[in-house]
């Protein structure tokens, strides 16, 4: 029997080309020749100041798979006003604020946009702010936005730390925004800067920050992330470590109420020897609907031997139906590194903690609001500015408190519903005892029948 031949049906039509993404290449192997190839490491992510660069944002992309992409259209491809805004700065010994043009020589010294929304910011701004700290000795400055409108709006911010100098640049918003912006961190030789970007926004607020830093030979940035407040912030900073020794030293705190979505995608790029970095992100969720986003990308390329990086994120959840997502990634290029590690880790509050505190007459929520502050502070005590440490922490008891009250209130409404921390199971018992008498009930029920 002879096999018969396959005919080729001639009037199928063509193949559908595929989208050239910016920055993909074409494969050599075989029949993939012309078909894009993914980028490989995130070096190499495309990069403009020109929106029109990018392709159209379908959501399925992987910077904007995990964000409300329909909620922010207005800010990736609408119209923006690109004006200069009110802000207040007090007038600080070795710091100055003040608008600068776009052309200025440090814009663009950071890094530029890798993505649309981004780029839309980039070419929409009129002029620049530019915050410099010069000054021999240590000098701290807050540069305040509030009442920004629901206008969408492009901002752009230049930070530089001159040679050798020290500081701290706290950005703090506040008020009604509907804001997309760039932050420029520029950290030249020796300097040792520290940059806080507090978020406590109205309920109502957009915000998307992208945030680059570039860290010269021998100098060392500490960045903070703080998002308190918003309907959606998504703010994503990197580093990129091109001075031998430089260090980076990069955190986050957040907590997510009811609705609100926070977001932060950190890149680390090791591209010197001898560089040093550390992220560390902490966050908290609580109420219906709550959702935070962390993506940590570190690179160690092919000229940074002797790197020394490590990153990690944690979440800790507080109630049901939130979520929380958390993705570190770490591509290394050179053998030759002191260490590298990544850790990511989201949890339902410790009932073992909790357990612990009540059991030594200490409330609940008294002792749920010890154990949150212990884990978000951390953190907070790190920024090392005492005023502002203060008012944060008072920020996170208020966050707390305000949980409390929606747990008093759906209790009152479903009589009580919730279910107990800890329930009496020991045969024989009665009412739910308290913390403390259960755990007498514990200890005799283990001298009695030798197990727990």
């Amino acid at each position: 029997m002879s096999a018969t031949p396959a005919t080729t049906d001639t009037t199928a039509g063509p193949l559908v080309e595929p989208v050239v993404r910016p920055g993909s290449t074409g494969h050599t192997d075989g029949a993939w020749a012309d078909r894009p190839v993914p980028v490989q490491t995130r070096s190499e992510r495309f990069a403009s100041t020109d929106p029109a660069a990018f392709p159209a944002v379908t959501g399925r992309e992987v910077d904007w798979k995990l964000s409300p992409v329909q909620r922010l259209r207005p800010l990736i491809d609408g119209q923006l006003d690109g004006s200069p805004y009110a802000y207040l700065a007090r007038e600080t010994p070795g710091a100055s604020v003040e608008w600068v043009g776009p052309d200025h020589e440090l814009v663009g010294a950071a890094g530029k946009p890798e993505d649309k929304a981004s780029a839309n910011a980039w070419s929409s701004v009129e002029n620049v702010l530019l915050v410099t700290l010069s000054g021999d000795e240590a000098s701290s400055i807050t540069v305040g936005r509030s009442g920004l409108d629901q206008t969408p709006r492009a901002g752009h911010t230049v930070v530089h730390a001159t040679a050798n100098s020290s500081g701290i640049v706290i950005l703090q918003n506040s008020g009604a925004a509907n804001l997309v912006e760039n932050v420029e961190i520029v950290v030249d030789e020796g300097a040792h800067l520290t940059v806080v970007s507090v978020q406590e926004w109205d309920d109502d607020a957009i915000h998307l920050s992208t945030q680059f830093a570039t860290i010269g030979r021998d100098a060392q940035l500490k960045h903070f992330v703080v998002s308190l407040g918003g309907s959606i912030v998504r703010v994503n900073p990197s580093a990129h470590l091109a001075g031998q020794g430089g260090d980076a030293d990069l955190n986050g705190v957040y907590f997510a109420d009811a609705g609100q979505h926070l977001e932060q995608q950190v890149y680390v790029n090791h591209d010197a020897p001898n560089t040093k970095s550390r992220v560390n992100y902490k966050g908290a969720l609580q109420g219906d609907g709550a959702r935070t986003v962390w993506i940590g990308d570190v690179l160690i390329g092919r000229a940074a031997p002797g790197t020394d990086s490590y990153e990690q994120n944690r979440n800790l959840v507080l109630s049901e139906g939130t979520r929380a997502d958390s993705i570190p990634n770490l591509e290394i290029e050179t053998g030759d590194i002191l260490g590298a590690g990544h850790a990511s880790a989201t949890g339902r509050f410790d009932d073992e903690h909790l357990f612990y505190l009540e059991s030594r007459g200490i409330p609940e929520e008294e002792a749920r609001r010890i154990v949150v502050l212990g884990f978000l502070s951390e953190i907070v005590q790190r920024i090392g500015d005492q005023a502002l440490q203060d008012r944060l922490q008072a920020s996170l008891e208020q966050e707390l408190a305000e949980g409390a009250r929606a747990r008093a209130e759906a209790d009152a409404q479903h009589g009580s519903s919730r279910a107990a921390a800890y329930t009496d199971k020991l045969p024989g018992s009665g009412p739910t005892p308290t913390a403390a008498g259960y755990a007498a009930k514990l200890a005799e029920a283990a001298s009695t029948e030798g197990t727990v």
